[in-house]
């Protein structure tokens, strides 16, 4: 099946590239409906096979008999077609088709009535036919469904021994019965492609909310189950379904229900399926009579074109047909003007059959349809020349035709020595063989189309998509604006012309039909219970969530270092956070921190020039000089802090911190206990030898090492490293180091503290001690500062985050470092630079009976 249907498709690629550079337009003109009243409409035609030449004057008489205008043109049509096969040398030879028509092969009402009225005065049993007839009847029949099946019965049954019935009407799905109806063969091809095709051009249009109108019958259930599985695939919802009775009575005592259906629902766009001659019909004339403007789609059976008191302009609610898609059929015009001497006007062809031009053509004159009126459409009409265009029925019966004939050909010249005779009388056929043949035809036709008459391996039918708007005067224009074929992948079976919906309706865009608004960037479908899938209610999207497209059910999370923007239609990547020289909370810290050090490397300048005065000698020069610069470390430890973190930073933070602090608070020890021993060397003779010996100066070491030795299980166990944090500001990534062990951080703390606290403990219990330059006291209120410091920080460090918190540390080591500077070595430098009559040794004798020397 592929290697057929391959073929077929470079076959096309062609002709829809010539569709859409020459696209086609139709002109229509409605006859008085009153005229034909009492006619019906549909026809019954018998093919005879004749060995006499049949010359196309034989079909002249077509002209004069009284029918329906549209019943006319399926006889015209069938005649052109026969002509054509006639005429052809290579396709039954010496061999001519004929057919039969009256003005009773129309009227299939009356010719049933004289059927039954027969059947009724002749005792005929069922399936029993007295008369010895070997001849196949072929009949080509354009009635509704059940018009045709009930010709079938009877045919089948009562009038012919051997029946061929072909059907050149709407395809419907109970006539594809094989088994009840197996010499039947449908010409349509069957309706699985239109629900396809409609979807796809209801979504080229961005419309989900549509009404559907179909007849209650087995034909407008099936295209129904079709149109709503496509519509669930897409998310096309119905606004309404009317399912009009077929039945007349059950019908008017409903039409206000279905009429108030339409009227009070918000869609803009109306589906109309089912039997052009049923009750759907009438709703639709009644709904278009009272003039509800909608958008209606169709099939191209549907005869949409106005009467001639019709003066109105809607080109905006126009109506959308989709006709099946085949070549074009030229002479046919010339055909019919040829069967007589008279020449017929295109007005009068243009009754009979839709005609066509080109587009381009007519876009000169009428750029679009609001500048043509009336009077100018009449004389443009008459002015220009037409082609006469098949379409629909009139296509499926020359094609019905061809196939007739292609069947017809290999069981009459199967043997050479079988060829037909008989002296212009028709021919007799086994309608086995003829049927067994038809099944298996398959050929292209003189278009180039594709006709299987296999009804399981039947292609699927491509469409034309029309426009059709109303002219007064019973003038109607059918713009051909694009086409759908289901052979070409998905997403690219629909073609529009934009060029041609503009010229056509004065604008690319049709109304818009939804059941809701878009729900914009930024936020989410939130449908409810017992709504529909395409009526929702619109929510924002949850914080740092987004989506920039429309109509979506759920939205999507930022990244981690991103954040949604305002209007949460797409995310921005955060800002990186952490305390840089350039901020002015780290400028301000970073210059307090080099100030400090400054001013503490000053201070041990002083004390280093005046290292021979009594005040420096007494307060042990080495332990002071190794405070002084272990502050000015435990100044520039915040440096540390500034700037981007790494691993190699946010090590150094921690371990130096600790160390530096360390020396710093274990040499405030060991000059406490060297006052204390000091002033305890005249108690006890044994204090000597620790003074002497220099035993506090031991401390130093020893404390550090302590501490070491905790910062060193602190980077075995779990050292600091860098870390982020992307919750705590909107916005931004915050950068710090993680301490890595909180327990490790606070022992280390822990420790400074258990330090401080025991130099405040000995330097407050000597603070009273005789001596004129006893540090106790400066000893006491540093270790005071130091521990409100850092007892203040525990709070406040866990109570923030960011560079706040880092500030914080920052702050507290700069405030406790400072603290130790001011109130232990400020006091003594004004001493000497300021009051030097102060640092003289008469005056340690004065008020101190043992000083201290510098060793």
């Amino acid at each position: 099946m592929f290697t057929l249907i391959l073929p077929l498709l470079l076959l096309d690629i062609p002709f829809l590239v010539a569709d859409f550079i020459y696209p086609r337009c139709f002109w229509s003109m409605k006859q008085n409906e009153y005229e034909n009243r009492n006619l019906g409409r549909g026809c019954i035609f018998s093919i005879h096979i004749v060995k006499q030449p049949v010359e196309k004057e034989y079909f002249s008489h077509i002209l004069d008999i009284q029918t329906h205008t549209e019943n006319r043109k399926y006889a015209l049509a069938l005649a052109f077609s026969m002509n054509d096969i006639n005429r052809n040398p290579d396709l039954l030879p010496n061999m001519s088709l004929a057919f039969t028509f009256s003005e009773y092969s129309c009227n299939w009402k009356f010719l049933f009535k004289a059927i039954h009225s027969s059947l009724q005065n002749h005792e005929i049993l069922p399936n029993y036919n007295c008369i010895y007839d070997t001849s196949c009847v072929v009949v080509l029949t354009g009635l509704n469904c059940s018009a045709t099946i009930t010709f079938h019965i009877f045919a089948k049954n009562f009038i012919f021994q051997q029946f061929l019935q072909l059907t050149y009407g709407p395809f419907h799905p109970v006539l594809n019965d094989h088994e009840n109806f197996s010499y039947l063969y449908q010409m349509a091809s069957e309706d699985t492609s239109l629900a396809v095709a409609l979807v796809s051009f209801i979504i080229y249009f961005r419309w989900n909310w549509v009404g559907l109108a179909i007849s209650d019958n087995d034909k407008g259930i099936q295209f129904f189950s079709y149109l709503r599985r496509e519509m669930e695939k897409n998310t096309v919802c119905f606004a309404f379904v009317s399912m009009i009775p077929v039945n007349m009575h059950l019908y008017m005592t409903r039409a206000e229900v279905h009429y108030n259906q339409i009227i009070t629902s918000s869609t803009n766009v109306v589906i109309i399926y089912g039997d052009t001659d049923s009750t759907l019909a009438v709703t639709f004339r009644m709904w278009k009579s009272l003039g509800i403007k909608r958008i209606w789609i169709t099939t191209s059976q549907w005869d949409v074109t106005p009467s001639k008191k019709d003066l109105t302009f809607d080109n905006i609610w126009g109506t959308l047909a989709f006709g099946q898609n085949h070549g074009e059929i030229s002479g046919f015009k010339n055909f019919v003007q040829t069967l007589k001497p008279f020449k017929y006007s295109d007005e009068y062809l243009v009754k009979m059959e839709w005609m066509y031009f080109n587009c381009n053509v007519s876009a000169s004159i009428c750029k679009t349809l609001k500048n043509c009126s009336s009077h100018h459409s009449l004389e443009w009409l008459i002015e220009h020349s037409f082609d006469m265009a098949f379409i629909e029925g009139s296509y499926d019966i020359y094609n019905a035709v061809y196939a007739f004939a292609h069947a017809l050909h290999p069981v009459t010249f199967q043997k050479v020595d079988n060829i037909p005779t008989g002296n212009g009388k028709e021919q007799n056929y086994d309608c086995k063989k003829l049927c067994s043949s038809l099944r298996k035809t398959y050929f292209t036709n003189p278009v180039g189309d594709r006709v299987n008459m296999n009804q399981r391996d039947k292609l699927q039918g491509k469409y034309d998509i029309y426009y059709i708007w109303n002219f007064p005067q019973g003038l109607g224009l059918k713009v051909k604006i694009g086409m759908f074929s289901p052979y070409f992948p998905n997403g690219q079976q629909l073609h529009l012309s934009e060029d041609m919906i503009e010229w056509a309706t004065g604008s690319t865009q049709l109304p818009t039909s939804v059941c809701s608004a878009d729900c914009g960037h930024g936020f989410r479908k939130f449908i409810k219970n017992g709504m529909s899938a395409c009526c929702f209610d619109c929510s924002p999207c949850p914080e740092n969530e987004i989506y920039n497209k429309t109509n979506v059910d759920l939205c999507v999370q930022c990244p981690e270092d991103q954040y949604a923007n305002t209007e949460q239609n797409h995310c921005i990547h955060k800002a990186l956070t952490f305390l840089t020289y350039e901020d002015p909370l780290g400028m301000a810290l970073s210059l307090m921190a080099l100030c400090f050090s400054a001013f503490t490397a000053v201070i041990l300048g002083v004390f280093v020039k005046h290292h021979a005065t009594p005040i420096v000698k007494a307060n042990n020069c080495s332990l002071t000089y190794v405070l002084l610069i272990s502050l000015i470390f435990c100044f520039l430890c915040p440096l540390l802090y500034i700037g981007h973190p790494n691993s190699t930073t946010c090590i150094l933070q921690q371990i130096t911190f600790g160390v530096v602090f360390t020396v710093a608070i274990s040499t405030v020890l060991a000059k406490t206990i060297t006052v204390v021993l000091a002033f305890k060397v005249t108690a006890s003779p044994r204090m000597k030898y620790f003074l002497v010996s220099r035993t506090s100066n031991y401390i130093v070491p020893i404390c550090t090492l302590i501490q070491v030795v905790i910062c060193a299980v602190w980077l075995g166990a779990s050292p600091p490293s860098v870390d982020t944090d992307a919750q705590y500001e909107h916005g931004h990534i915050i950068i710090v180091c993680n301490k890595g062990s909180n327990t490790a951080f606070y022992c280390a703390l822990a420790y400074l503290a258990c330090l401080a606290f025991a130099s405040f403990i000995l330097a407050f219990f000597s603070r009273n001690l005789p001596g004129a330059f006893n540090e106790a006291k400066s000893i006491t209120f540093s270790m005071m500062v130091f521990c409100s410091v850092w007892v203040t920080f525990l709070p406040v460090y866990h109570s923030t985050k960011g560079k706040i918190m880092v500030a914080v540390e920052i702050f507290s080591t700069l405030a406790s470092s400072a603290g130790m500077l001011g109130c232990i070595f400020v006091p003594k430098c004004y001493t000497i630079l300021f009051r030097p009559d102060r640092n003289c040794l008469q005056k340690i004798r004065k008020k101190s009976s043992s000083p201290t020397h510098c060793s």
